[in-house]
């Protein structure tokens, strides 16, 4: 990575080049392949009063130019905004890439498959029991069988010809239907 920092209509000192080169030394934990940083800090008067201008470039493969420029009227703070906004773009742009990967159409047919699989896994399973609806029973009989079974409940025919539900109930007591 080349880093470039000029000063226009001001001199900058050891101090603030070694804060800058520090400060975009850290932007390599991005993994972003940053070819070149040009900083520029430029001096003006306006009104009587001195402004600060740092602009940022930053050039990066494969990809746009990030731009930052930010105005205050002390250089240091300036400074120190412009390298936040910077990061926070390369931090978006970093993120932008880790999320939003390539999936190609056998990996989403290969994800499907999977999805179907562990579906026909979790279904349910239905198991056919016989019935003896066909004899004629009393409900004080099905209901012994009831509790002497782990049955939730019984269906049979009852004296009337009808077809009835016997069925335990959660507060342990015994529903007809």
């Amino acid at each position: 990575m080349n880093i470039s920092i000029t000063g226009r209509s001001i001199d900058l000192t050891d101090s603030i080049k070694q804060h800058v080169t520090a400060s975009v030394d850290a932007f390599t934990k991005y993994n972003m392949d940053i070819i070149s940083v040009n900083a520029v800090v430029s001096s003006t008067h306006k009104k009587g009063k001195e402004h600060f201008v740092v602009e940022f470039v930053l050039n990066l493969p494969q990809k746009h130019t990030i731009v930052i420029t930010q105005k205050d009227e002390d250089m240091h703070t300036a400074i120190d905004i412009a390298l936040e906004r910077a990061e926070k773009a390369l931090r978006r742009l970093h993120d932008k890439e880790v999320d939003h990967q390539r999936v190609g159409l056998n990996q989403i047919k290969a994800e499907n498959a999977d999805v179907k699989e562990s579906e026909l896994e979790m279904e349910d399973e239905i198991v056919p029991v016989e019935l003896e609806l066909y004899k004629l029973r009393e409900i004080e009989d099905v209901l012994q069988d009831l509790k002497d079974s782990g049955k939730m409940f019984e269906i049979f025919i009852d004296n009337e010809d009808k077809t009835r539900v016997l069925y335990k109930r959660n507060d342990g007591k015994f529903g007809l239907y």
